[in-house]
């Protein structure tokens, strides 16, 4: 057994002990670590909206499937994650890419753990289609030893077997820890393979419903690949600044009932958008992205992780239409090194740090959550040991 950095020592970790009920609390220092596991000294976790539904008690993640589950409070929360290898097991650990780890690598962790024997596992998938999934900071309960699997902790323990990236030289830790996010943004990967009539092409509109953080990536990613229009939509003028910032070339407000938000949009694109973005993760703003398309067009639901309520949709349009509906349920661990390689090509020149706009230490976790709750001027809320 490898052991840990520091004997005999409390480690602090933000802990939700239930919905609404944020506490700093106090863990011991893992002092054995398991062969190829990894203990990693935290620098910055990022508030998902996955943590935020969890706070809520909104706890039915991938509702409708057969491996839907409700957290196991209690939880260290956060899977948004950048650190520095603290301790390695016996036998050590490698990189996603085959290369040895070492201590004071500084690392981003994938938020999952696919278990490497289920069909999806064996195949060709993404590996959030595991179904044995452990995923940091929403599934794996902090009340037994080692208990540190999340981020929001001065220490983080990743269990063997969890995929793990280093970042590249120069690369700040503000827009490292963005990594998970801009995975998710293989959305757009995934369309610019489709044959048309639906998918992405350069010089394609990219509508964004929702320009939070999971949506003011997919601006940056759909500029990045060349996307004639960008289109950001939301409520909320500041974030709708931070999305001009990196790379919409229009900004809009949306209103209250969508009809406003559809037909400006069509002035800019008459005939409709070809890929819309639905990132808010409210069920509203489904029925204005399938009206902001053009027929053939393609819908890409990044926003609905935990259970949110039916929506309507005729299937008769989906098919009269010829519409793409596809749903993407999280980041593909492929795309790690390729977004880490982005973002340290582009950080000087796109301002990705803009989309960092709060930062708290683990024992304002409480007001963290709340900043993150209330939007606003807040973008991505980070805590930092």
């Amino acid at each position: 057994m490898g052991r840990a950095a520091r004997d005999s020592v409390n480690v602090a970790a933000a802990t939700l002990v239930a919905p609404f009920d944020l506490r700093v609390e106090q863990y011991p220092m893992p002092t054995e670590l398991a062969p190829g596991a990894v203990l990693v000294q935290m620098i910055a976790s990022g508030i998902c909206g996955t943590d935020k539904h969890t706070f809520r008690g909104e706890t039915e993640q991938y509702a409708g499937t057969e491996y839907a589950r409700s957290t196991p409070f209690p939880i260290i929360q956060g899977h948004e994650n950048v650190g520095v290898v603290a301790a390695i097991g016996d036998g050590g650990a490698s990189a996603f890419d085959g290369t040895p780890l070492r201590v004071g690598d500084r690392i981003v962790p994938a938020p999952n753990r696919a278990c490497g024997r289920c069909r999806y596992c064996l195949d060709d998938f993404p590996y959030y289609f595991c179904r044995n999934l452990e995923n940091y900071g929403n599934s794996l309960t902090c009340s037994e030893p080692p208990h540190l699997f999340g981020g929001f902790a001065e220490y983080l323990y990743l269990l063997p077997g969890t995929p793990m990236f280093r970042v590249p030289e120069g690369l700040p830790d503000d827009v490292a820890v963005l990594t998970e996010l801009f995975g998710v943004t293989h959305s757009l990967e995934l369309a610019a393979k489709m044959p048309r009539p639906g998918g992405f092409r350069p010089g394609d509109s990219v509508a964004v419903v929702g320009v939070g953080p999971v949506g003011v990536v997919h601006v940056a990613k759909a500029a990045l690949m060349g996307a004639g229009h960008v289109v950001a939509i939301d409520r909320d003028r500041p974030r709708l600044d931070i999305a001009a910032d990196v790379g919409a070339t229009e900004c809009i407000a949306a209103d209250g009932d969508g009809g406003a938000t559809v037909a400006a949009v069509r002035e800019l694109v008459p005939d409709g958008v070809d890929v819309v973005v639905d990132a808010t993760g409210h069920p509203d703003s489904f029925r204005v992205a399938v009206d902001l398309l053009r027929d053939g067009g393609t819908l890409l639901e990044v926003g609905a992780f935990v259970d949110l309520g039916p929506v309507e949709l005729n299937p008769a349009e989906l098919l009269g239409r010829n519409l793409s509906l596809v749903g993407v349920a999280g980041e593909d661990a492929r795309v790690y090194a390729p977004t880490l390689q982005m973002l340290a090509d582009h950080h000087t020149t796109v301002p990705f740090e803009r989309i960092v706009t709060h930062r708290f230490e683990i024992a304002r976790a409480q007001e963290a959550m709340q900043t993150a709750l209330a939007a606003g001027d807040a973008m991505k809320v980070v805590i930092h040991p």
